[in-house]
């Protein structure tokens, strides 16, 4: 089995299990963390990819999401990868929380610095999921994908990026147009370089001008006390401005009054993200 299992905790009735495993995409060894409800024990279920946030490991959404519950309640799985590549030494990686260790933005980095290390988009939207598909007991047919803020982003892009590939997309206070925002203009010009055209890959906002996919259902909640949404890291009308003149994305945006940033946030609202995206996983 290519995964090493680290620990496991018996929950609603199935089980956390933490793995690692070496990466071809990233270069090094990768950790992620999943939840399998009791109906895995006989048979294939669908699941929902969680990406997580700047600073955030597996373990952050694992034990402060509140997502267990809701992820048995429908009999799916939730897996939840790193945010980046972890000790790959390279010269300026851990000098800040929103670029390098943590904050890999989940773009296949093209600056020769981080183009060996950093290739967070391959990794999540290829390498993972035939990992997963192969050594677990996972339905690669129906799956889903969320996410929170640096997370959001990625969510957002991931299903942009592949149309067909998920059921549905969700996104908590997402980073939406990362082009125009301070967080994205950092990361972008380190892991992309200076060309702005080149950022558009990785902008959800860029990309949902030109979707010419399936239908895909989005939720994106947004809380009004957000101290990065009033920072202007965020941009989630500018996501919305493009979406809803686009007949195949479907989004549901929604304000959260009196909402933050935090996991407080996130497990308010994480049983209505598993009930999205158990609509379209049990079609």
């Amino acid at each position: 089995m290519a995964l090493k299992l680290v620990k496991q905790n018996k929950a609603f009735g199935g089980w956390v299990k933490q793995f690692k495993h070496a990466s071809s995409a990233t270069k090094t060894e990768m950790t992620f963390s999943v939840f399998l409800p009791q109906e895995a024990e006989t048979s294939k279920v669908p699941y929902v990819m969680y990406l997580s946030g700047l600073t955030c490991t597996d373990e952050n959404v694992t034990t402060k999401g509140n997502s267990q519950k809701w992820a048995a309640k429908h009999g799916i799985a939730f897996v939840a990868p790193d945010t980046s590549p972890r000790g790959a030494g390279i010269e300026g990686e851990d000098e800040s929380y929103d670029f390098g260790t943590g904050a890999g933005f989940y773009v296949d980095a093209t600056t020769s610095k981080f183009s060996t290390n950093y290739n967070m988009y391959s990794y999540i939207s290829k390498e993972l999921p035939g990992l997963l598909e192969s050594e677990l007991p996972l339905d690669g047919g129906r799956k889903s994908i969320t996410g929170h803020s640096m997370g959001g982003h990625g969510a957002l892009i991931m299903a942009l990026k592949n149309p067909g590939m998920f059921r549905s997309a969700s996104a908590f206070a997402p980073i939406a147009h990362p082009s125009a925002c301070p967080w994205g203009e950092k990361a972008f010009t380190g892991y992309l370089g200076e060309d702005k055209t080149a950022w558009a890959a990785y902008d959800a906002t860029e990309l949902a001008k030109s979707y010419d996919g399936p239908v895909l259902p989005i939720l994106c909640d947004q809380g009004t006390a957000d101290e990065f949404y009033e920072k202007k890291q965020l941009l989630p009308e500018d996501f919305a401005a493009v979406a809803k003149d686009r007949e195949n994305l479907h989004l549901e945006s929604r304000m959260a009054d009196g909402y933050d940033h935090s996991y407080y946030f996130i497990a308010t609202f994480m049983e209505d993200h598993l009930d999205f995206a158990a609509n379209y996983l049990k079609k």
